[in-house]
């Protein structure tokens, strides 16, 4: 099954980290103001997405899902949603986070909802990228400056972290402690974090 990239609209500084992370075969969805995104990309739609009211639509020759502007989801929920009816398991978000707080916290929050069926889930941004570490192992290589453990979810359980400047063996990182910020690989090795109970929003920086 092909890897699912959605395109939102929040802005993007540097695009060279995001053609670099497509795929040949990656299926594009753009999400209404995402359209701006697509000369910088260098990536045309497979799907477009969008109740266009930040963004005109451009009647390309694409399959197009216009939506009406009042609704419970956002056009990337709705996006998100609609390339998980289409059988996609895997999903890179991009021009998700950024601008407003409102919008990035949300986008963030399809991680969580992606983990919840079992789906992988990536965000990208300026600075690095997001997932959730939840049922598997997750490895951390050397080429990030650091890399943050944040409490998204309710309470984390024998959390571990081996290769890093601060290891963690058992711990419990809760929302109202944010102690797992900064920390660092240790050089020539790979950091690993696991979680035995609950998950936790690793991000990556650059």
């Amino acid at each position: 099954m092909r890897r699912c990239v959605i395109v939102g609209g929040a802005g993007i500084g540097d695009y060279s980290p995001v053609r670099q992370a497509l795929r040949d075969g990656d299926f594009l969805v753009y999400c209404d103001s995402g359209l701006r995104h697509r000369e910088g990309l260098g990536a045309d739609p497979d799907l477009i997405v969008g109740d266009f009211d930040s963004h005109e639509d451009p009647h390309l020759p694409v399959e197009t899902i216009v939506l009406p502007r009042e609704k419970d989801d956002t056009d990337t929920v709705y996006a998100v949603k609609e390339a998980i009816r289409r059988g996609y398991t895997e999903f890179l978000l991009v021009g998700a986070a950024g601008g407003r707080l409102d919008h990035t916290l949300g986008n963030v929050s399809i991680l969580l909802y992606l983990d919840s069926l079992g789906l992988k889930g990536r965000l990208m941004d300026d600075h690095g990228e997001m997932e959730i570490v939840s049922r598997e192992p997750v490895h951390i290589s050397g080429e990030w400056s650091y890399f943050s453990l944040l409490n998204i979810s309710g309470c984390a359980r024998d959390v571990t972290v081996t290769g890093a400047r601060y290891p963690l063996h058992g711990a419990e990182i809760t929302c109202d402690y944010a102690y797992g910020v900064s920390n660092e690989v240790l050089p020539g090795q790979e950091a690993v974090v696991t979680v035995g109970e609950g998950r936790l929003l690793l991000i990556r920086i650059r």
